[in-house]
């Protein structure tokens, strides 16, 4: 078969008419752990990009890993995420799965959301197509090989480079073909994209790949791309300037509506003036499992539930729906709602889909700038999944929703958020560890990503969690959870199921050791983990822990810190604190997270001025009481050093 001709096949691909290229036959898997590296750098030379250039694209994208051939949350396939969108498809939200009230107040009716109507998908999530056109490879190829993948994306890359008619060899001349290759859609997304690769071209970066790769960027310090090519793209400005967030970071705003809808009902949040009226205190991370497009068409429905901020996976452009100073409605439990921020991700954990690094890196930014300004710590306490705030009452707890999943990297994303977790380990026994797994090494063997055949296993992934068992050995039975499974039933491995699951960041104390196994206390029960000295699952960690207070057998556990009774005026209706369905017993501890005054924001009407914050004497402690948090009353705990 003759030779592939790049300029003449780029030229055809960027003309109308593309028929007639010649099929080129898959390259031959290269073997070895530089097989990765080669395959950027035989694909630089092919296509005549700079390895530096195609090397940085595709770590902003999926940080050289195949991922198994799996998608993106973006529909975006291998180490150059070449989207595929008609292959990728959720129906739905996780809003819609469950029982879960998003409101999480008992104070008004129960809030159902109509099921969603899908978005017509983004048109520019097809550029697989595109690199088949330029290398006459099949599409299927071009997913599920990544030496084909990466050939793919340098021509989709020297196509765009082309069509710009800048120069080929200079790595500071391809920021506008970079910015393309985002897929984004405005100025400032494509710009956040282009510097964030041109910040790693300059830094370097090294690492293993999820399939055992050695992959190194040199460092080129100094480079300085030429940004004057952006205007070339005939993009849109974005990013309107009475947005809440960082300078540089693409964000739109995107109304969710404050509207009356009669009756006594209004959607989709509730107006306040925080941090004056109360103290934030969390940032909640959410997937959408649902495309971008779908749940910004949600969230300016007037009937449905609002949250403050959305993330594109493709390009990580944001939109902001909810002022920070108000209340969204996204938790799932009012005393959280009252005290958080909520940032919602493209994502589809219940397909075993994966999150993209440009998405991780603007999520990390935006919260970085929320942290700061509203002195939010940055820790697992503070910057909490939706699966683990707590449901308000036993029954609520069923419905409590798992987003992100274990396929969220949490130790990464602490390590763009700038506070790596855990960074230097405490010599010895603590009495208190860390969740660390290795998550690249970390497949854990989840359930329910198949919908037709939720029993089977999920595709093998990295995974953020760690399963607790009632024994020290791999095929004991999991920890029950009787607010999960009332009917005593033990936990299961289905990725919604967090009844006997840790996460990467939680810190629990110790009870007991044997071998390569590690037991802590979990829902007032022993669990242990594999946790062997050579490839650790968690490591010492300093903190203090919460036992129950002398003279006291056990002490209630609540979802929420509200009040006591005497604390609500004549006008505001008493919330009752209704226990949880777990024991924390004398003898057990559990890691102490910040203590919290009682609180309870009253807001059941349209018309703001209404609203009441009503504080009570008692106060709690946070603790990591199982994958979710939870809260206990001072009076009835100590907070003691674990050693003691």
């Amino acid at each position: 078969m003759p030779a592939f001709t790049r300029r003449n096949a780029l030229r055809g691909a960027l003309a109308a008419g593309t028929a007639g290229l010649a099929v080129v036959s898959p390259a031959p898997a290269l073997a070895g752990t530089q097989a990765r590296q080669n395959a950027f750098a035989a694909a630089a030379e092919e296509f005549g990009v700079p390895e530096s250039v195609l090397l940085g694209v595709s770590y902003l994208k999926s940080r050289w890993d195949h991922n198994g051939g799996r998608p993106s949350t973006s529909a975006g396939f291998g180490p150059m995420h070449l989207t595929d969108v008609r292959m990728v498809a959720a129906a739905g939200t996780h809003h819609d799965k469950g029982a879960e009230d998003p409101r999480g107040d008992q104070a008004r009716e129960v809030l159902r959301p109509a099921p969603p109507a899908a978005a017509d998908p983004s048109s520019s999530l097809q550029t697989v197509e595109f690199a088949s056109q330029l290398t006459g490879v099949t599409p299927e190829t071009l997913r599920i090989d990544p030496a084909q993948n990466i050939r793919g994306g340098a021509a989709v890359l020297a196509a765009y480079q082309e069509a710009l008619s800048t120069g080929g060899a200079d790595a500071a001349d391809w920021y506008g073909a970079v910015a393309r290759y985002s897929g984004a859609t405005d100025a400032t997304a494509a710009a956040f994209f282009a510097d964030e690769v041109y910040a790693t071209i300059s830094s370097g970066a090294a690492r293993t790949t999820d399939d055992g790769h050695l992959v190194t960027l040199a460092a080129e310090p100094g480079l300085t791309p030429n940004r004057r090519q952006l205007n070339r793209l005939g993009l849109p400005a974005g990013t309107p300037k009475h947005v809440e967030a960082p300078p540089g970071l693409a964000c739109d705003w995107v109304p969710a509506p404050y509207q009356d809808l009669g009756n006594g009902n209004y959607g989709n949040y509730d107006q306040a003036d925080r941090p004056y009226s109360q103290t934030i205190t969390y940032v909640v991370i959410h997937d959408t499992e649902c495309s971008y497009d779908t749940a910004l068409a949600l969230v300016q429905d007037p009937k449905y539930l609002g949250w403050h901020y959305t993330l594109r996976s493709v390009d990580g452009h944001v939109a902001q729906h909810i002022r920070t100073k108000d209340v969204g409605w996204h938790a799932g439990n009012w005393y959280v709602n009252a005290k958080s921020i909520g940032v919602e991700h493209e994502g589809y954990a219940l397909q075993g889909t994966w999150y993209t690094e440009a998405m991780y890196r603007a999520s990390a930014k935006l919260v970085r700038y929320l942290a700061a300004r509203y002195d939010i710590p940055l820790d697992r306490e503070h910057i909490i999944g939706h699966d683990n705030v707590p449901g308000i009452t036993p029954a609520a707890i069923k419905g409590m929703h798992w987003d992100p999943a274990a396929y969220w990297d949490w130790a990464h994303y602490f390590e763009l958020l700038g506070a790596p977790l855990n960074p230097y380990p405490p010599r010895g026994d603590t009495g208190l560890v860390m969740i660390q797994p290795d998550y690249a090494a970390n497949p854990a063997g989840y359930t329910g990503c198949d919908t037709d055949n939720p029993a089977a296993t999920c595709p093998a992934h990295g995974s953020s969690g760690i399963h607790l068992h009632t024994e020290p050995r791999a095929d004991a039975s999991l920890l029950r959870d009787p607010g999960l499974h009332p009917d005593g039933s033990s936990s299961t491995v289905d990725m919604s199921d967090v009844g006997s699951r840790m996460s990467a960041g939680q810190r629990f104390a110790v009870v007991d050791r044997q071998g390569d196994w590690t037991a802590v206390w979990f829902l007032g029960q022993k669990g242990w983990f594999h946790n062997p000295a050579d490839a650790p699952a968690a490591r010492p960690v300093l903190g203090w822990v919460v036992v129950v207070k002398e003279g006291l057998d056990t002490v209630p556990i609540y979802g929420r810190a509200y009040p006591e009774a005497a604390a609500y005026p004549q006008n505001v209706d008493v919330q009752d604190l209704v226990p949880l369905p777990y024991t924390f017993a004398a003898g057990q501890r559990y890691a102490a997270g910040p203590v919290l005054g009682s609180e309870y924001y009253r807001a059941t009407t349209f018309d703001g001025s209404d609203h009441v914050v009503v504080r009570g004497k008692t106060r709690y402690v946070q603790i990591q009481f199982g994958h979710r948090v939870a809260y206990v009353k001072t009076d009835d705990v100590r907070i003691v050093s674990p050693r003691r």
